[in-house]
């Protein structure tokens, strides 16, 4: 009997024990379910989608041509004073005294040398002078023929070199042949480039970029984009600030921008930044960049 009472006590301890568990956790998760389930929506960076300027390009690359150039070769011997080298001068100024005459700037430029021996006074064999008018540079390159319907005069370029490699030189088309090369496929064209500091050197080459198709597009920033194969998405924020993914077409890229086809419209908010903590549906606040 005493036997049977104490197993009766024991399984009533049992469920006891198991009873105070299940009322301590469910306790503990209407705590826990109080105090986290409100949690504020997370602040997502979001921006504004708005038009921004698009170029087509065309690279390639040319060397730069003075605007005028005129050379003289003469004996060493005839030299009666030191040239100055690498100096501008003006029209009409001296930049040779000869023994049989002075030879004078055609026109304003640089004066130049070629394959010329600092011993003026010993060597007699002759050299050459060169004044090169760099105000004014100009290229000549090659166009492949499948843009010859886009290449007209007139339109803008941006050219580079390794002299001034942060430095960007404005110009445009100064003429287009009127044919297209048999051989090469191409169509040759002259570019033109104001150098008024004649920082762009004759023979420099140059880094070209032929802008082409300019216009005012729609655009968001190409870390709002999920790439899932062919299709392209942004999360869109709608008016009650929950995200929902929206496809769209994109067009050309220009810096950070990617330029919009169709998907978007003006004034529509975008999750901008942080795409990993944003899903279909999620509420959020919006963090305007």
């Amino acid at each position: 009997m005493k036997r049977s009472t104490k197993i009766v006590s024991v399984i009533i301890i049992f469920f006891l024990i198991i009873a105070i568990v299940i009322v301590g956790r469910q306790m503990m998760g209407a705590h826990f379910s109080k105090k986290f389930g409100k949690r504020p929506p997370p602040g997502i960076i979001v921006t504004t989608v708005n038009n921004f300027n698009f170029t087509e390009k065309i690279e390639t690359f040319g060397t730069a041509i003075p605007n005028k150039t005129r050379a003289y070769n003469i004996e060493k011997y005839q030299v009666l004073s030191p040239i100055e080298f690498n100096k501008k001068v003006k029209k009409g100024e001296i930049i040779a005294k000869l023994k049989s005459r002075n030879i004078l700037a055609p026109f304003d430029g640089i004066v130049g040398k070629r394959d010329f021996s600092n011993d003026l006074e010993v060597s007699k064999s002759s050299i050459v002078i060169n004044i090169e008018d760099t105000s004014i540079i100009f290229s000549d390159l090659n166009i492949p023929e499948t843009y010859s319907s886009v290449v007209k005069k007139g339109l803008p370029i941006e050219a580079s070199f390794s002299g001034y490699k942060n430095k960007i030189y404005e110009g445009e088309i100064d003429s287009v042949a009127s044919r297209i090369n048999a051989d090469t496929r191409s169509l040759s064209i002259r570019i033109k480039i104001i150098n008024d500091e004649s920082e762009l050197i004759p023979g420099a080459l140059l880094s070209v970029k032929i802008k082409y198709n300019e216009r005012n597009s729609l655009s968001v920033p190409d870390t709002s984009v999920i790439l899932e194969g062919s299709k392209v998405y942004v999360y869109k924020v709608l008016e009650d600030n929950t995200v929902k993914k929206t496809e769209i077409q994109i067009g050309l890229r220009n810096l950070a921008n990617l330029e919009i086809i169709s998907g978007l419209e003006k004034g529509d908010i975008i999750v901008a930044e942080g795409l990993k903590k944003v899903r279909p549906g999620l509420k959020i606040k919006p963090i305007k960049n």
